[in-house]
């Protein structure tokens, strides 16, 4: 059984109206931004297929993500770039995240369902539920919101940075990724607090230098 109005129901029941269900995408990578989405879905939403982005193929997230933009009554979309993540951490990054995704909704939420995070700064009224992303239908569009947003910036990242193939890792951890990046070293979009990019950091530093007469 995939996800359900469950937690939307209940906050309705209170008398909340416009219940967002928030998630991110893009918090193990070595590379790129943390994105976070916020989507309102009208009662009674028949989409068929949504689950937690991770259970569902690049084709099957496309497909649904424009079935969630067409009916969704709001989505937002919010991120945190390599530099706020190595200044912030990357929890404090996706809190951001989440919360320009909030801010950029319209019409706004009067309430929040987010995946296992607290968002108090948000400044409304929320609940946050471990693995809501497989149990809640409005998390779970977020979710694939939020990884098909990211996805194609990293796929724009790719255009920028060939010699990292972004294209195909989207910036995380692979061997081919951690290959690239020893040949290469970091680039402006590295997450550089990152222990396999602070690694190659400090290999570098500490390489000897060879100077020619």
């Amino acid at each position: 059984m995939g996800p359900t109005e469950e937690f939307e129901r209940e906050a309705w029941w209170c008398g909340y109206r416009r219940v967002a269900g928030i998630d991110e995408a893009g918090r193990g990578p070595l590379a790129g931004p943390v994105v976070a989405a916020a989507v309102i879905l009208p009662n009674r939403c028949r989409l068929t297929g949504v689950d937690d982005s991770k259970q569902l193929s690049e084709q099957q997230r496309e497909e649904l993500y424009a079935a969630i933009m067409d009916r969704a009554v709001g989505v937002g979309i919010g991120s945190a770039d390599a530099r706020e993540i190595d200044t912030l951490n990357i929890l404090e990054a996706t809190r951001l995240a989440m919360c320009r995704a909030v801010t950029s909704l319209a019409p706004p939420a009067d309430f929040l369902l987010i995946d296992a995070v607290s968002l108090p700064e948000a400044g409304l009224p929320f609940r946050a539920i471990v693995k809501g992303d497989a149990l809640s239908c409005a998390i779970a569009a977020a979710s694939i919101v939020a990884k098909v947003t990211r996805d194609r910036l990293m796929v724009g990242y790719h255009d920028e940075f060939p010699q990292y193939n972004f294209v195909s890792h989207k910036g995380y951890g692979t061997e081919d990724h951690l290959q690239r990046l020893a040949s290469h070293g970091p680039c402006p979009i590295h997450r550089r607090t990152f222990a396999p990019v602070r690694e190659v950091i400090e290999t570098r530093e500490q390489a000897p230098r060879v100077f020619f007469r």
